[in-house]
This record gives C-alpha cells, structure tokens and sequence, in this order.
C-alpha cells in the first residue's frame, strides 16, 4: 500500500516546517488530492494516523480535499469530467489525440496548523481497546 510512503512523506515535510517554524504541536494538515491519482482516501487516514505517532503531529487530524479530473481537447473547445476509469476522449468531437489533462493528478498540501510556543502536557484520548 503506497498510502502508507505517501503519509510518511507528508508527515517528514510537515514536521521539518512546523519545527522550522517553532511549533509545538500541529493541529491538521489539508491535502488537495486528485481523482486519478490513485490515492485510497480511508487507507492514507489510516497510515497518516500511523505516520503521526511520537512526531510533532501526533494527534493531527488529516483533511483531504478531493479535485475532479478534468480533461481539453485540443481541436474543439471541448472540456469534460474524465471520472473513473478516465474516459480521454472528447466527448464532443470523439477525438483522443490532443487532450489535455486539466485537473485529477494532485497531490499537495495546501495548509497546516500548529500551536506556537512551548509545549504543555501531551494527552491523548485513550483508545476504546484501552479504556
């Protein structure tokens, strides 16, 4: 599962910034992620909750902003929803030779929240398995 490199990678570039930045503790980081870019939104939760522990974001809470795929053509003024499985041909003029893909493929992160300043007492809520 690629999900779990993707959420580490997440994870390594949001912590060296938050650390840069001084925080203590960040709060969420929002992910702009594209239709076609074979991202299992459930499963990067999961690895990201995973990524998170023992690091300046555990706890962060993940938001992830889906973005359509969208696709031009080329030789109409065509624009469509290329959905899953992606449908590249126009639609309009039925041509696949010169389209171009607008949106779909994203993988960013847009924002994140820290807490400045020194760090208080670290709680967590306990888990059900532990109550």
């Amino acid at each position: 599962m690629h999900e779990m490199s993707i959420a580490m990678a997440v994870v390594g570039q949001v912590e060296e910034a938050a650390r840069a930045g001084g925080a203590h503790a960040v709060t969420s980081v929002r992910l702009q992620v594209g239709e076609l870019a074979g991202v299992v939104p459930d499963a990067l939760a999961f690895c990201f909750e995973l990524a998170c522990a023992g690091t300046v974001l555990d706890g962060a809470e993940l938001i992830t902003e889906s973005v359509a795929a969208r696709a031009r053509c080329g030789t109409c003024p065509g624009t469509w929803a290329v959905g899953m499985p992606p449908e590249l041909c126009c639609p309009a003029c039925g041509r696949a030779t010169d389209v171009e893909l607008l949106s779909g493929r994203e993988l960013e992160i847009l924002s994140v929240r820290w807490e400045d300043g020194p760090a208080g007492p670290r709680t967590r809520e306990p888990l059900p398995e532990e109550a």
